[in-house]
């Protein structure tokens, strides 16, 4: 898998040099993190929740703890249906994980600055390029899943699952319940242009 996680850099550097010239006008700033509170579901793949986990591991334990608290508030208040900030956004609006941040956040800017009544205004092009990007995230990790961020890392924290995933073997049917309640889906499905099926 480490190999694997290597890998990503290359696709997030791929879409940005891409995406350069059209991100120019973005009007983006230092802490502005309206898609970090405001913008609805954070999607990773299971491969990207590993790089997350692996910063968290390094840690101070006290916050370690304090994350694992806010992961599973973010979890409740989304199987609530309710708005909920990612769990790695900090009070002075910084990420906390910015370094790993999954793909999900790396493609959102917007061409207007965002708030309750302008959502992100991405260009069509972006758009299409980071669609790419995912499928070749999802292909990378095609014995994987992509979903919520707090629900791929509540699967990753999950003994039974994480030994099956590090093992190399997909057992969608393991997962089935989960992932129908909380919209995971099999990236192998996805990538080739599937329906996201909920496991």
């Amino acid at each position: 898998m480490k190999t694997k996680i290597d890998q990503l850099q290359p696709i997030y550097d791929n879409f940005e040099a891409a995406a350069q010239s059209y991100k120019a006008d973005a009007a983006c700033a230092k802490g502005c993190a309206f898609c970090c509170s405001d913008a609805g579901s954070i999607d990773i793949t299971t491969l990207e929740g590993l790089a997350i986990r692996d910063v968290i591991a390094a840690m101070p334990r006290p916050r370690q703890t304090t994350l694992k608290k806010m992961l599973s508030a973010d979890m409740r208040r989304r199987e609530q249906k309710k708005v909920s900030a990612c769990p790695f956004l900090m009070k002075n609006r910084s990420c906390m994980i910015y370094a790993v941040r999954p793909f999900a956040c790396r493609r959102i800017y917007s061409l207007k600055i965002c708030g309750p009544d302008q959502h992100p205004l991405l260009s069509r092009q972006v758009m299409d390029l980071g669609d790419a990007a995912i499928r070749a995230l999802q292909s990378l990790d095609d014995t994987g899943y992509s979903g919520h961020l707090s629900y791929i890392l509540h699967m990753l924290d999950t003994p039974a699952f994480l030994n099956v995933y590090l093992a190399g073997e997909h057992k969608p049917e393991a997962v089935m319940v989960f992932g129908k309640t909380h919209g995971i889906g099999i990236n192998r499905m996805l990538a080739a242009g599937g329906p996201r099926t909920g496991a």
